[in-house]
């Protein structure tokens, strides 16, 4: 008998779904589809973890990593796993979460679990996650809870009067009990709905710098005054001054606005304006690398407003979040004002997509983005909590526009949205003559965030800074005890919004 532990692999998925059958009988039309392994392993290939007895899948275990803060003890298996889409898991949270476990009948007597559950601890250890965290079933349960309550029911089998398969097994691998999670799992008759929240602490678990420890997240947000510079080092200057007091703050991001560079623009207005955005378009590239060398300079991330890239002749209205640990995310902006059509032929992108950030997962959209509500509720089911929005509006029209859907945003899909433009004149450069604009921060409407909805609000068309402290912890309970829960209630019996990209 040769007995191996490795990673799973796509390939492995037959065997995972004939072993995860005989498992769970009672649970058969609950099995993982392919579908969803595969992106397991694309999105965390470490945590997918099996054992194979002569080749053959004998046990396998799932994970996730989590930043715990965002769920905390009170939450479902649909919660935790992003309503079975795994977008809840983050490269930069603190806690394993443990999924699934499963083992053949027919070589339970190996104590394979035990292996797994071993290679999980090894896994905290190396990834220097606080602990590893499980809702375990109580199967045995059913049998009897015409006498006890769960709570008696695991002191008994603490005590080893009551064995329980899975609660014991874990007991005896040192998981402490932290409570009862009722309604955790609907399909799991056998444990009548009810989990037992186990974790175990990794001792050699040292805090990570710049990983969010509590739900306060400091936002800062520029509001960019339009002016000449004499070249791109004093544009360098400037950009630095507000990275520089923004960190000096403590902030955890800083936000400029869409098409702050355009001054650098100047040189080339005798160009049609679709040539001086290729023009300007070249600078980007090193724009973006000055950028990212501040973020990791001041420790702190930069969503760089937005600039254009050229790719294959086209033009692209682009943004960045620069993090502070030297990675870099871009978003293309997806909706092309008329404007912007017409005057630098701009394309627009295709991607939409949550970014994992050091504070939890946040949303990028550019403008004319905003306006447009499908994408941010697609960003809402994938765990955005805070859309941040950088702007560049001329008249104070256009600016009520986004300021007002901005607002619609953060109360349809339960989070913050944070807008920033740029304001002031500027001659000597086509078609960015005059700018109006006012930074500011919106939340949900219900007891808990302000009466008006908005966190915080810049003096309009001045250069100034807005810093403000939002708490993902308030997102939370508004999702579960709000006077109204716009995400919860949606009758998706009906009617769903989804990316034609996440369709098969």
């Amino acid at each position: 008998m040769e007995i191996e532990i490795r990673a799973l692999k796509i390939e492995d998925y037959d065997g995972l779904k004939e072993t995860m059958q005989k498992a769970y009988p009672a649970m058969s039309e609950n099995i993982w589809s392919k579908k969803s392994i595969q992106k397991l392993i694309k999105i965390f290939p470490e945590g997918q973890i099996c054992i194979t007895v002569d080749e053959k899948i004998a046990a396998v275990c799932l994970s996730l990593i989590v930043q715990y803060e965002l769920f905390g003890d009170d939450h479902t298996y649909r919660e935790i796993t992003g309503n079975y889409t795994f977008d809840t898991h983050s490269e930069t949270g603190n806690v394993l979460y443990g999924i699934e476990i499963f083992v053949d009948p027919e070589y339970r007597e190996l104590r394979l679990a035990r292996r797994l559950y071993d290679a999980r601890k090894e896994l905290c250890e190396k990834l220097n996650l606080k602990s590893i965290i499980v809702g375990g079933r109580i199967p045995n349960y059913h049998l009897h809870s015409h006498e006890l309550s769960p709570r008696q029911y695991i002191s008994q089998v603490r005590k080893k009067e009551i064995y329980d398969p899975v609660l014991s097994f874990q007991l005896a691998n040192n998981f402490l009990p932290l409570k009862v999670l009722k309604h955790y799992l609907p399909e799991d008759s056998h444990s009548e709905e009810n989990a037992v929240l186990l974790q175990w602490n990794n001792i050699y678990y040292s805090k990570k710098p710049n990983t969010m420890q509590d739900s306060v997240i400091r936002l800062g947000l520029v509001q960019w005054q339009m002016r000449h510079f004499k070249d791109i080092d004093a544009f360098y200057e400037q950009v630095e001054f507000f990275v520089n007091a923004m960190a000096d703050y403590k902030s955890d991001f800083i936000m400029f606005p869409e098409f702050f560079n355009t001054p650098l623009l100047a040189p080339f207005n005798h160009l049609t304006e679709r040539e001086s955005m290729f023009k300007l378009a070249e600078m980007t590239e090193e724009i973006r690398k000055k950028l990212s060398e501040f973020a990791i300079g001041y420790n702190i991330n930069i969503i760089a407003g937005s600039m254009p890239i050229e790719e294959n002749g086209e033009l692209y209205n682009a943004s960045y979040l620069l993090h502070r640990n030297g990675k870099m995310d871009e978003y293309r902006k997806v909706h092309i004002t008329p404007n912007e059509k017409k005057l630098y032929g701009m394309k627009g992108g295709n991607e939409i997509k949550v970014i994992n950030t050091d504070c939890g997962k946040v949303g990028l959209m550019i403008c004319y983005d905003v306006e447009f509500p499908e994408l941010p509720r697609i960003l809402a089911d994938q765990g955005m909590k805070i859309l941040f929005v950088p702007f560049l509006t001329d008249t104070q029209n256009a600016y009520t526009r986004v300021r007002h859907c901005a607002a619609a945003r953060a109360i349809e899909n339960e989070c913050y949205v944070a807008i920033a433009g740029c304001v002031g004149n500027l001659p000597g450069v086509n078609n960015m003559d005059i700018q109006y604009g006012q930074a500011a921060v919106f939340t949900p409407s219900d007891f808990a965030f302000p009466s008006n909805a908005i966190k915080g609000e810049a003096t309009p068309n001045t250069e100034t800074t807005l810093i403000v402290d939002v708490d993902l912890n308030l997102l939370k309970e508004l999702h579960h005890y709000g006077a109204v829960r716009t995400l919860s209630d949606r009758r998706t019996d009906l009617y769903d919004v989804v990316s034609f990209r996440d369709i098969e």
